[in-house]
């Protein structure tokens, strides 16, 4: 993590503790508020009683000693909700004022950034969850993910965009994180190389990202990325919020005269250098010690003798003792760390065989049926914005329907395939095919 701009985050912060004062004094409006906490990864709750704070997780992953972290958190302030977003960062819910200021300015020490978690700003940044670990993926592109979470942390702040900015990472075809619906996507190929979507994203009149590159080496992603920036920032609407998402610029462009307009940019980019990380050979030594296991929620890895377990809590919230237990299980496991996936549940890599059944032991509130993998959003009983109670509809159908439900068989689309599937066909300016 940069300590310039956690630094700078740290002399933000009683600005933000001043302004929520004042909120929950009734001496800001919702809408003011909202506008200002957003940079800082926090909103108010519907009815204004209470605080989210959204802990951005660098491409979906949780080291041990941020998981202590959370767990630590969760019991000092008593929190009673937790949940594992789609985007692979990790609500907190129902806080009050003295809460989320404290964490927040606690979570910088663990390695923790709030900046940017909402409002107009780039993102927290997604990548394969099991990217470094999955038989069969083109190569690990956690470095890459990483570098540019690192990179776009400096823009948070300094360079206003129209709209949010997301960028995604993939390790194979399976394309998990999506990255060809990103706003910028790199979807690692084959050759070592990475294959960059631009202007992609779902909501409101979803578009698939359009193919800008190919060839990418990962040591100049930081090109396209800025690129990706300068060419929001020339050609987004700052008018209309309601097409101000990077979609849009594929109408107001026209396909081919935005992929123009982004190599336009990139083309400058390039010329003036400066961008290129190097990227870290590969030192992971840990090795199976001969234990084995097998189960539905336990994968091979690429390491001889390692294995991964899944695990996801129904609608994405585990029950809030769950992350001091899942710690306390791997605490003194070597190079074990949590992995958030794109569709709110966790992978818990690096495992023996006897660790992966202690982890297994430790998550089996698990879901066990593919309903209770159903991704739901945490729901308008708790977000501003939200129109209907996902989190209720996904719990009040299963109470009602369990016993059909108990007899559904558990359908897991496995992200560790003997070899990768081939390639989709994915949507380019001069295309009309799309991408799986």
């Amino acid at each position: 993590m940069s300590v310039s701009y956690a630094e700078r985050y740290r002399g933000e912060l009683p600005s933000f503790k001043e302004m929520t004062e004042k909120f929950y004094k009734k001496e800001v409006s919702v809408k003011d508020y909202k506008g200002f906490s957003g940079f800082f990864g926090s909103y108010a709750q519907r009815g204004g009683e209470a605080s989210m704070l959204r802990l951005r997780m660098n491409a979906g992953q949780i080291t041990k000693e941020k998981l202590k972290f959370i767990a630590e958190s969760i019991e000092k302030h008593q929190v009673d909700k937790i949940h594992f977003t789609t985007c692979q960062t990790v609500q907190l819910h129902n806080l009050n004022a003295a809460s989320v200021c404290e964490i927040m300015e606690a979570a910088v020490d663990a390695g923790i950034i709030t900046m940017g978690g909402g409002g107009d700003f780039p993102r927290n940044v997604m990548c394969s969850p099991l990217t470094g670990a999955q038989k069969g993926e083109y190569f690990d592109v956690m470095p890459c993910a990483q570098a540019a979470a690192d990179y776009l942390m400096g823009l948070v702040g300094t360079v206003k965009l129209p709209r949010k900015l997301k960028v995604g990472f993939s390790n194979c075809p399976e394309n998990v994180p999506h990255a060809t619906f990103r706003d910028l996507g790199f979807a690692a190929a084959a050759d070592g190389t990475f294959t960059v979507y631009s202007a992609g994203g779902l909501g409101n009149n979803p578009r698939m990202g359009l193919k800008v590159a190919e060839h990418v080496a990962p040591e100049k992603i930081l090109y396209y990325i800025q690129a990706m920036v300068e060419t929001f920032v020339t050609y987004g609407n700052y008018e209309n919020r309601g097409k101000a998402r990077t979609r849009y610029m594929q109408e107001t462009l026209g396909e081919e005269g935005y992929v123009k307009a982004y190599n336009e940019k990139l083309e400058e980019v390039l010329k003036k250098g400066g961008l290129d990380i190097r990227i870290p050979a590969a030192e992971f030594t840990k090795k199976g010690d001969g234990s084995t296991a097998s189960g539905s929620r336990i994968m091979e890895e690429k390491y001889d003798g390692l294995y991964t377990v899944s695990y996801h809590p129904i609608g994405g919230v585990p029950g809030v003792t769950k992350i001091r237990e899942i710690y306390e299980t791997i605490k003194d496991m070597e190079d074990v760390e949590l992995r958030l996936s794109p569709d709110e549940g966790v992978y818990i890599v690096h495992l023996t065989g006897d660790e992966a059944k202690k982890v297994l032991a430790a998550t089996e509130d698990s879901a066990k049926t593919l309903f209770q993998t159903s991704v739901a959003c945490i729901g308008a009983s708790i977000c501003q914005v939200g129109v209907r109670d996902s989190q209720a509809l996904l719990k009040n159908w299963w109470r009602r329907n369990r016993k059909m439900a108990s007899q559904t068989a558990f359908c897991r689309r496995s992200i560790f395939p003997a070899a990768p599937p081939p390639a989709a066909p994915i949507r380019s300016a001069t295309s009309d095919s799309t991408a799986a």
